[in-house]
């Protein structure tokens, strides 16, 4: 295997990023690696951050951005806040320009990285505040210290929307929550924070599923169930629908664009749809959009449960 192979190995598990002395290891040489940038096949992204084999990407995907952005910075780094949850593959936090970093030491200040500028942010105590994990593939704090320091700063339907995910991708443990308490106790926001880790539920699988909960939960329409199976009489599965009200045979579908955009997908939901109103279900849809109107989807599930029970 040459050198360039062994640097792309590299750059696989690191978001196409190595640094300038993990290419010098694989065995290139700086000149080599200087030669790769001017003819466009790599990219410098941040300092002794490059991204390979440039020429395949339209622009630096943000992940690689980050992974730049952390080793840059050197090993004592680390992918903290609205970032950490990136690495960690996690949902339901608006993604911004901003990356924020963890540093010992009062080094918090404007970085230039490429053609826009981040802001970063040194953590009080790191490392011991803040554990990191992932060794030398993923630099970020650990999960549950990332969960905690999101209930701080984010606002409710983000901050329950991250810690659903994490549940729901078995990144952490319902049992492990229980000790996110005593991490922010003192912390401001503290109490407020508490109170979201009471509306978390795993069974969420999109962010815009746990907002269209949080929605009813408001309205006064919570859902007795989460990814209630719906069987005919032979036991054979009709269909899973996000939210469901037993009782009066109510499913509410969150549709995250992504998710049910392509043509395979949106034929599935109409085939599933028709199989459940056959059946005597009432199937209703929420999108992203109306989860940014507090009354609309509690108004729309009390007006299908009265039908229902009408007739």
């Amino acid at each position: 295997m040459d050198a360039l192979d062994v640097v792309r190995r590299v750059a696989a598990e690191r978001d196409g990023i190595v640094t300038l002395e993990q290419a010098r290891a694989a065995g290139l040489s700086t000149h080599e690696v200087q030669r790769f940038c001017r003819a466009g096949r790599w990219r410098v992204v941040a300092r002794g951050s490059h991204l390979v084999d440039a020429d395949l990407y339209d622009t630096v995907p943000r992940r690689a951005r980050i992974r730049a952005a952390v080793a840059s910075f050197g090993p004592a780094a680390a992918a903290v806040l609205a970032t950490g949850p990136e690495l960690h593959g996690l949902a339901g936090l608006r993604v911004t320009e901003l990356i924020h970093l963890s540093m010992p030491g009062p080094v918090a200040r404007p970085a230039r990285l490429g053609s826009a500028f981040r802001r970063w942010w040194s953590l009080s105590g790191h490392p011991a505040r803040a554990p990191r994990q992932g060794g030398r593939n993923q630099r970020a704090t650990a999960p549950l210290r990332t969960l905690a320091d999101l209930t701080l700063r984010a606002d409710r339907f983000s901050a329950v929307s991250v810690l659903d995910s994490a549940l729901n991708r078995r990144l952490v443990a319902a049992d492990d929550l229980l000790s996110i308490p005593r991490l922010i106790r003192g912390w401001r926001g503290a109490v407020v924070a508490r109170g979201y880790l009471n509306e978390e539920d795993g069974r969420a699988q999109s962010p815009v599923e746990t907002r269209a909960r949080l929605r009813c939960v408001d309205g006064r329409v919570p859902p007795d169930a989460l990814q209630l199976e719906v069987r005919d009489d032979d036991g054979c599965l009709l269909g899973i629908g996000d939210l469901g009200w037993r009782p009066p045979r109510v499913i509410a579908e969150a549709d995250g664009r992504d998710a049910h955009d392509t043509p395979h997908p949106a034929f599935a939901d109409r085939r599933r749809q028709n199989r459940l109103v056959n059946a005597g279900w009432t199937v209703l849809r929420f999108t992203w959009s109306d989860t940014l109107r507090p009354d609309y989807i509690p108004w729309t599930v009390r007006q299908a449960i009265a039908a229902a029970r009408r007739r």
